[in-house]
């Protein structure tokens, strides 16, 4: 389809978030359609440096804004607001969906997922897919098909993952919103690294239907990542809701989120925590000061704050995650398999997606129900702990950005794990100290993130901190299950005492 020429510069749309782009087209200030190029204007500006967008789909976003009824309805809040899509577990009917693996790179999704039928109700425009690691399974962006997502605030750095792709758009301006997944932090890490709210909505919030029941045990929650709060609240308003057939249920909210906002939380009780999980990497300074200056304001905003121990064990954790996490990857390989019509080979999937498959065919249904029945000790901890706080703030993660690369194998790690391959060696890749190694990188990453994940309840990161060398801190909170109400005002409360709004990559400034 032909473009139309913008008539809103890029910085009067980066002056607005989601909710206030939806008001200017309903003055009709601006159409969808100009709204769309300016976004595509911006995507095509950035986006060769940033690689956020994987999939560009310009052509079927015009379509879309043209097939938009001629007039908003109150079930449409963010009409013609330009968005995009994580290419992993939503599907858009007639469009990709590659999940970043080599093996699905002709799958086309035949129907969309219920959650894109509620965001097309809400009005939004898709126009394209995101970044994202391979199947979501590493906290940073940097699958061997799409290449590395590079953080806009410092482009040697890494955004985060696995919605690397989605806060990298939202940070540098391309939209004020994207879809975000996750299981294990990949909503609240990327929105931490990019200077970004992030909220993980409680089990069971947001359908993942049709296509999925449970993803990841039930640790995977799907919603979005935002400038503010108040376009995080509307979102997830839009897609919030059972389907028949999902595997868990949980109670509707009191009143819709985005009421919540702007509501006063009233004196909440707040336990706090800067205890690192794992002894090899202790939490970064950078990361401690920003939950303790958090803690500071709080104070002063009148609510009750205690430092505590974290409520879990290390043990817990890792062991009855990292278990999961195999056992789901062996399942994925298997789906995959089914898809090509044969035996997934090496060179389908990266060598790392390749040894946890392998390392998963090591361990026995009983080792996965055991660990999996362990979840239970973590969501009675968190439990107890709430009978005496509101919420509980720790940092989002243990240490600022990395620099892209860090994570990624050591020469003698990649070699270890090929030759353990080829040799078919899997109780030496079992309690291998290479592959321990490996594990240690990216669960010490997400110490912070999981166990809200296997609890099941609401956590959010919010933008409170900006390093000595200006890369975005977030610090997380986390409620009891089914109470993103308190988040909400919360949050809320703190963009109003500390706004971050206004605060935009300087390398992307212009």
């Amino acid at each position: 389809m032909q473009s139309i020429t913008p008539v809103m510069s890029f910085d009067e749309y980066a002056r607005c978030d989601a909710t206030a782009l939806a008001e200017r087209v309903r003055k009709g200030e601006v159409s969808p359609a100009e709204l769309l190029e300016t976004a595509i204007a911006r995507a095509e500006a950035v986006n060769p440096v940033l690689n956020a967008i994987v999939t560009p789909l310009y052509d079927k976003g015009r379509q879309r804004a043209a097939d938009l009824p001629k007039e908003p309805d109150a079930g449409s809040p963010f009409y013609g607001v330009p968005f995009l899509l994580k290419d992993l577990e939503l599907q858009w009917a007639g469009t990709p969906t590659k999940s970043g693996c080599v093996g699905y790179q002709q799958y086309v999704a035949t129907e969309d997922s219920e959650v894109v039928k509620r965001l097309k109700r809400a009005g939004l425009v898709f126009f394209g897919k995101t970044n994202t690691p391979e199947f979501g399974l590493t906290p940073y962006t940097e699958s061997k098909l799409y290449g590395p997502a590079h953080n806009p605030w410092k482009l040697t750095h890494s955004p985060g993952g696995s919605s690397g792709g989605s806060a990298v758009a939202v940070a540098a301006g391309i939209v004020p919103a994207a879809t975000a997944s996750d299981g294990g932090g990949s909503i609240r890490i990327p929105a931490s690294c990019c200077g970004l709210f992030g909220l993980k909505p409680s089990r069971a919030r947001v359908t993942l239907g049709t296509r999925f029941g449970e993803v990841w045990g039930g640790a995977v929650a799907s919603h979005a990542v935002t400038r503010t709060v108040r376009d995080s609240a509307a979102l997830l308003d839009a897609v919030a809701g059972p389907l028949p057939g999902d595997p868990y249920g949980i109670p509707a909210p009191e009143r819709p989120f985005a009421q919540e906002v702007g509501r006063e939380p009233g004196r909440l009780r707040v336990a706090f925590s800067t205890q690192t999980l794992i002894e090899s990497q202790p939490v970064h300074p950078e990361c401690v000061n920003a939950v303790q200056k958090t803690a500071r304001l709080l104070e002063q905003l009148g609510h009750t704050v205690e430092e505590v121990p974290l409520p879990y064990e290390k043990t817990i954790l890792t062991q009855a995650f990292f278990t999961m996490v195999l056992g789901e990857t062996g399942a994925v390989l298997r789906e995959l398999s089914e898809y090509l019509g044969r035996p997934v080979s090496r060179g389908d999937v990266e060598l790392n997606t390749w040894a946890q498959a392998r390392l998963a065919a090591g361990f026995s249904a009983t080792d996965f129900a055991y660990q999996k029945r362990r979840w239970n000790v973590l969501s009675r901890s968190m439990g107890q702990l709430h009978e005496t706080y509101d919420v509980f703030l720790t940092p989002t993660l243990p240490r600022p950005p990395i620099a892209i690369g860090d994570f990624q194998n050591t020469t003698t790690e990649q070699r270890m794990l090929k030759l353990a391959d080829s040799v078919g060696a899997l109780k030496y890749l079992k309690g291998s100290k290479v592959v321990d190694e490996i594990a240690e990188k990216s669960l010490g990453y997400i110490s912070f993130t999981a166990i809200t994940n296997m609890t099941g309840q609401p956590s959010m990161s919010v933008p409170m901190h900006w390093s000595a060398d200006g890369l975005p801190i977030g610090v997380m909170f986390a409620a009891r299950l089914g109470d993103e109400a308190t988040l909400f005002r919360l949050a809320g409360q703190l963009e109003q005492a500390q706004p971050w709004f206004d605060k935009r990559p300087p390398e992307l400034a212009k």
